[in-house]
């Protein structure tokens, strides 16, 4: 029996609700890390992990979810992913415990990945040539504003109802996505041939190429300065500084603008035909004097006893000249990290998002570890990073 190639197209605006649903769950409930903690009567570590528990959650299931749907299908396991999410989601509104929590957002985690990974496979798909290029830079604007859209959110909701709000929120979202994908999304999966020595061939492959190493130590860098921010900012800005949970939400529209700033140069050099590595190390060098200020402007703060304003500004402007740096490196980066790979792209992208999610994973896991109810541990991690990031930058442009 043939099957045909053919296959029906999935409306846009959907598969960016599919994609957007689990980087909006990273950040949504980042504003209320500081209640949480009181009212569980945790370590303020401990409920950082929780988002670090959410990234390794996203790490199995980047794994997972593309390869069980080669079996069952895209959109039945999109559907049993969202279940799976809405599941995680109840279990973190009635959790009264950490352990609770914990269990409960690597369950929202490890089902929401489906919107990371099968909207992407679905993507492929359904689209090709220069539509699909088209239809990635859409969905890839959208992504820029879901982490900076959470924290607003996120701080408002739990402002007028409490922090549990922000999970049947959640959950209220996941219903919604969940029965348009039941009554819009066509199906798009092509049955195609599928080995599992595909996948140890390339992985075996992968994990001696410096490349990728490289690639991936970059990517989740990169990611690792914000993450950290999203897990260590709230207990600064609100804790320590006063801000209210609310405006410290407020405060991702700047970061937001900034990270969109840098892709849109990232895409005007590359339409100037800059030398890809001539735009990554520009980005890595913005990221740098983003940490170095940072470092350099809490000292010289602290040393002339600033207001509270002055620390919250210096903060803002230091993470948003990082996160303009990161919009400039992330997308130049991973459109080079598996031109080696073509002939199994989708393994490898697999493959490749695992490891840089495990990574990122651990970066959030060291800034929780650095926690010491001071203002200091965030710009001195950052500015590690930013020169390992920096030096792995180096090794990659010349070797």
């Amino acid at each position: 029996m043939k099957h045909s190639h053919m296959v029906a197209m999935p409306e846009i605006w959907l598969l960016i609700l599919i994609i957007v649903l689990p980087q909006l769950s990273e950040t949504v409930y980042t504003p209320s890390l500081p209640s949480i903690a009181q009212f569980l009567h945790s370590s303020h570590a401990l409920v950082e992990y929780t988002l670090t528990i959410f990234l390794f959650g996203l790490a199995v299931g980047t794994l997972f979810w593309g390869k069980l749907s080669d079996k069952i299908g895209r959109k039945l396991a999109l559907i049993l992913g969202l279940v799976l999410y809405g599941i995680g989601c109840i279990g973190c509104y009635y959790s009264s415990t950490i352990t609770a929590l914990l269990i409960s957002r690597f369950a929202q985690a490890f089902g929401g990945s489906t919107g990371s990974v099968l909207g992407q496979v679905i993507c492929r798909d359904a689209f090709h040539g220069p539509r699909r290029g088209a239809v990635f830079s859409v969905i890839g604007s959208s992504l820029a504003l879901a982490p900076a859209l959470g924290p607003v959110l996120g701080g408002s909701i739990a402002e007028i109802f409490g922090w549990q709000s922000i999970f049947l929120f959640l959950l209220f979202v996941s219903i919604l996505i969940l029965s348009l994908v039941i009554y819009r999304l066509p199906e798009t999966y092509t049955p195609s041939s599928f080995s599992f020595k595909v996948i140890k061939d390339t992985a075996l492959r992968m994990v001696t190429d410096y490349k990728i190493i490289g690639f991936g130590l970059l990517v989740a860098l990169c990611n690792g300065i914000s993450f950290s921010y999203f897990a260590e900012g709230s207990f600064l800005l609100i804790n320590l500084l006063g801000l209210s949970p609310s405006i410290y939400g407020a405060t991702f529209l700047l970061i937001s603008v900034a990270t969109m700033l840098g892709g849109y140069v990232s895409k005007t050099m590359n339409e100037q035909e800059r030398n890809v590595w001539a735009i990554i190390t520009y980005g890595s060098f913005v990221i740098l004097y983003g940490a170095l200020l940072y470092l350099v402007g809490m000292g010289i703060l602290s040393l002339i006893q600033a207001t509270s304003l002055c620390f919250i500004s210096l903060i803002l402007i230091s993470i948003s000249l990082m996160m303009f740096g990161i919009g400039i490196m992330i997308p130049n980066v991973l459109a080079i990290a598996l031109l080696d790979y073509k002939e199994a792209i989708g393994t490898a992208s697999s493959l490749f998002g695992f490891y840089y999610y495990c990574l990122i994973s651990l970066c959030t896991l060291g800034m929780g570890l650095l926690h010491n109810h001071t203002l200091w541990p965030m710009p001195l991690y950052f500015f590690v990073m930013a020169v390992i990031l920096k030096f792995v930058c180096y090794l990659l442009k010349n070797r």
